[in-house]
């Protein structure tokens, strides 16, 4: 007879990657062979509640081996349905799942600033508990979506690291420059909280895959920059030191550019900042002591260091001294001041 063919359900082979594939139609012919994989488990559901469950194998739809189903025969077809949602569950681990997104706004304790954290990277989704997973999730999300589930999970898996990485670093576990290198610690502070949330879905996460959580742009350039000038200073031994050198180093790098007057003007401050920083104190003389001489003999000027007249040869060092009484004479001396007699 017509009503006992046999009718073969399973997954469909373009369907065998899904989380949930659900059977198209709710009217099950009686002695039906449902053909369940090695990695999944076949759910039946009747008004939102789980009627049975079916491991790995070849069955017949028979109130013989499901008994709950006996008396959900469908009178109207002669007693040769049963009417059911059927749900093929995938129990295998789906690998590299995406996630990504905008974490948040993070205070640095070391440096007192305010920055944007980001995070992408992969993770792996499995099912703890097909039947809760059907009940629970209907009302979050379309299980037999594709997409839908792991997008959920995603979401929620974003905003469990979001805590705990403002936590951390807020804590001063981890710094926001070199986070890398606490990656082990981070997935070991969301794996938890996660599974936490996933368990009354009936759903899990294993492991996360190859993720990273990175600074906005301007935010990691602008901490770079404050490290290093944090080191320099330090290096430096004291902020004006610091600020002298970079003024030269900015006033000779406008001078290699060729920016006309400016460049030599910036390179003669910034120098003599540097200078004025870096040598001893007995070393440091105000720019107003720098007068010139005139010599003795012809009046042509020099600088105060200069030995000789470039005119007419005389020693401007020699020592000027009374004719009278052999006292020392200051250069421009006009007398004596031992014993008054006119100098010479």
């Amino acid at each position: 007879m017509a009503w006992f063919e046999r009718e073969f359900i399973a997954v469909p082979e373009q369907k065998k990657n899904q989380l949930v594939f659900k059977w198209p139609d709710v009217n099950i012919r009686r002695f039906s062979r449902v053909i369940i994989n090695a990695d999944e488990v076949a759910v039946f559901v009747r008004t939102g509640r789980v009627l049975a469950t079916l491991g790995p194998g070849r069955h017949r739809i028979d109130a013989e081996e499901l008994p709950v189903l006996g008396a959900l025969i469908d009178t109207l077809t002669g007693g040769n349905y049963y009417r059911a949602e059927l749900y093929f569950v995938s129990t295998k681990e789906f690998p590299r799942v995406k996630f990504g997104g905008r974490l948040s706004d993070v205070l640095d304790p070391v440096s007192a600033q305010v920055v944007t954290l980001r995070s992408f990277g992969e993770f792996a989704l499995s099912v703890r508990d097909p039947a809760q997973l059907i009940t629970a999730v209907t009302g979050s999300a379309t299980p037999t979506d594709p997409t839908a589930t792991p997008a959920w999970c995603a979401e929620q898996l974003l905003k469990v690291m979001k805590i705990a990485v403002t936590q951390g670093v807020s804590r001063g576990d981890w710094p926001i420059l070199g986070l890398s290198a606490h990656l082990g610690d981070i997935e070991e502070a969301v794996l938890r909280p996660a599974n936490l949330q996933l368990y009354e879905y009936g759903l899990r996460v294993p492991r996360l895959g190859n993720f990273d959580i990175t600074v906005a742009p301007e935010d990691a350039e602008r901490l770079k920059r404050l490290a290093k000038d944090t080191t320099y200073v330090r290096l430096a031994g004291d902020f004006q030191r610091y600020a002298a050198g970079e003024l030269a180093l900015g006033a000779g790098q406008g001078l290699a550019r060729g920016v006309g007057d400016t460049g030599f003007l910036g390179a003669a401050l910034g120098m003599n900042a540097l200078h004025q920083h870096t040598a001893p104190p007995t070393a440091r003389a105000p720019i107003a002591a720098a007068v010139e001489s005139a010599c003795a003999a012809c009046g042509t000027s020099h600088s105060p260091t200069a030995r000789f007249c470039t005119h007419c040869g005389l020693d401007l060092q020699q020592v000027r001294r009374c004719g009278q009484c052999s006292a020392e004479l200051s250069e421009h001396a006009n007398f004596c001041g031992r014993c008054g007699a006119p100098a010479t």
